[in-house]
């Protein structure tokens, strides 16, 4: 009997069209032998809709053929129900739910928590180790709570920064010399960032990271390559070779990663044996500390000079477009990209 397999994909957060992106891939490698697909389209408003083509609706702004849909909270009303002229039909049970959702309302926990208080299964980690992956703040807390290396950074709220911008600046800047970046804490796919190389940068910066969060990140910033690693598995994880992008700009912009065919991604990684293999380590000890289940990409950001490894963030649910690098680095690793599908459900029914 097929599986029935929700995939959620779009929402309200400013990385939605990487998340179109990846449902079209994943969708496209689900096997239709063993799996019935039910695509589930979330607006810019936060609207849930359902069709077959839900997915190239939602990208072309078409949404007149959709259906109004959703998942109850409600574990006896189990599944996907639509609502057709003022009433509520039940469409179908779900076995397992994919978020393809990226950034807030979707990659933070909340998508999480519906599922979990509806019963149905899903893709990746839970609500706590999703909501700390999230937010780069609270992430580098933990980290440092256990001794993983990270940069040095500081936290500022959206409010402290436009009631005491000069304070902000110079606490900023007692982090350590320029370059600094600046981001919000609580988005991907490298929105929002800044790289700062001097005060008045610095400001612009702290003002474009207000502009997404309520909550700011300032970190040093090194001369760096950056290194990803693959994580695979609830209570057994396992870790890919490690990845290295090469970005086409400064650091690895939203344009450069989605659209500038000069950057490149390099699998494996040139690394010596024992960097590989620290690379490994700190990848899967970074997971486990928070709980991680299911997949992970880490990202790590290896010191030029010195050869240290510094852990700059955890990504729960990872990007899955044909040119993202957690599926090329398992592909690399022996498993392939349908076959890494499969694992992953299989993962999300282990525990039920």
């Amino acid at each position: 009997m097929k599986r029935r397999i929700g995939v959620l994909f779009g929402g309200r957060s400013a990385e939605r069209d990487v998340s179109l992106m990846s449902a079209r891939s994943i969708m496209a490698h689900l096997d239709p032998e063993r799996y019935d697909v039910y695509p589930i389209a979330i607006t810019p408003q936060g609207a849930w809709l359902f069709g077959p083509d839900a997915r190239e609706a939602l990208a072309r702004g078409t949404l007149e053929d959709l259906t109004p849909a959703l998942i109850p909270p409600d574990p006896t009303k189990a599944g996907l129900w639509l609502w057709k002229d003022h009433v509520l039909e039940h469409l179908t049970q779900l076995d397992v739910v994919f978020p393809v959702l990226h950034g807030p309302w979707g990659e933070d926990g909340t998508v999480q928590g519906l599922l979990e208080l509806a019963g149905i299964p899903y893709v990746g980690a839970g609500v706590t180790a999703s909501a700390l992956a999230m937010d780069k703040g609270l992430f580098k807390d933990v980290m440092r709570a256990h001794g993983l290396p990270v940069v040095p950074y500081r936290v500022f709220t959206r409010a402290q920064w436009r009631r005491s911008p000069e304070a902000v600046l110079d606490a900023s800047e007692a982090l350590g010399p320029y370059p600094l970046f600046t981001k919000p804490a609580n988005l991907g796919s490298s929105i929002g960032i800044t790289k700062a190389k001097h005060r008045a940068q610095l400001r612009a910066g702290l003002d474009e990271a207000a502009r997404y969060d309520r909550r700011l990140l300032v970190e040093v910033g090194i001369p760096a390559r950056e290194i990803e690693v693959s994580i695979l598995g609830n209570d057994d994880p396992q870790a890919s070779i490690p990845g290295e992008i090469v970005p086409a700009d400064e650091f690895y912009t939203y344009q450069a990663k989605y659209f500038d065919d000069r950057s490149q991604l390099l699998i494996p990684a040139p690394l010596p044996p024992h960097l590989a293999q620290r690379a490994r380590e700190l990848a899967l000890a970074a997971y486990q500390a928070i709980d991680a289940r299911g997949m992970a990409r880490v990202d790590f950001l290896l010191h030029r000079e010195t050869g240290e490894l510094y852990i700059s963030e955890i990504n729960t649910i990872p990007g899955f477009t044909p040119i993202s690098m957690y599926p090329k680095l398992w592909e690399a690793s022996g498993l392939s990209y349908p076959a890494l599908l499969d694992r992953l459900i299989e993962l999300a029914l282990e525990d039920r």
